[in-house]
């Protein structure tokens, strides 16, 4: 077996530009979470937690596209996906610094809500207040 050596290319388009799905893995399928690109054919990758297949799928997408640059194939253009709420599951993460964590947290307690209900507040009334 031999291995060939790929350079790494700028790719035409940003991994932002591109749809990816992050998915839980069954404890038989190892566990962690899966992420895909329906735009990219093939071009996959995991980790333990959301941020962590996100990483990895970033090296995956880097991979992806500089082997098709490789083989001559051209790299298909992200696909604009419509926005509705039928796109959405309801759900995102974000990384936020832990001091940001452990005062939003402090503050939810005084309130006598949850971490999470308190930031959906804080959410909603930004939203309400846009210009």
């Amino acid at each position: 077996m031999s291995v060939k050596n790929i350079k790494k290319v700028k790719p035409p388009y940003p991994f932002e530009a591109y749809t990816h799905v992050v998915s839980p893995l069954t404890a038989e399928d190892g566990g962690g979470f899966l992420i895909t690109f329906p735009d990219l054919p093939g071009c996959m990758s995991d980790g333990e937690t959301i941020e962590a297949a996100i990483e990895n799928g970033r090296d995956a997408f880097i991979s992806w596209v500089s082997a098709r640059v490789d083989m001559k194939k051209t790299i298909p253009k992200p696909v604009a996906r419509e926005v509705s709420a039928d796109n959405f599951s309801g759900r995102f993460v974000q990384r936020v610094p832990k001091s940001l964590h452990a005062r939003l947290a402090m503050q939810a307690k005084k309130e006598g809500v949850s971490l999470n209900t308190f930031i959906l507040s804080i959410i909603s009334e930004g939203l309400g207040h846009r210009v």
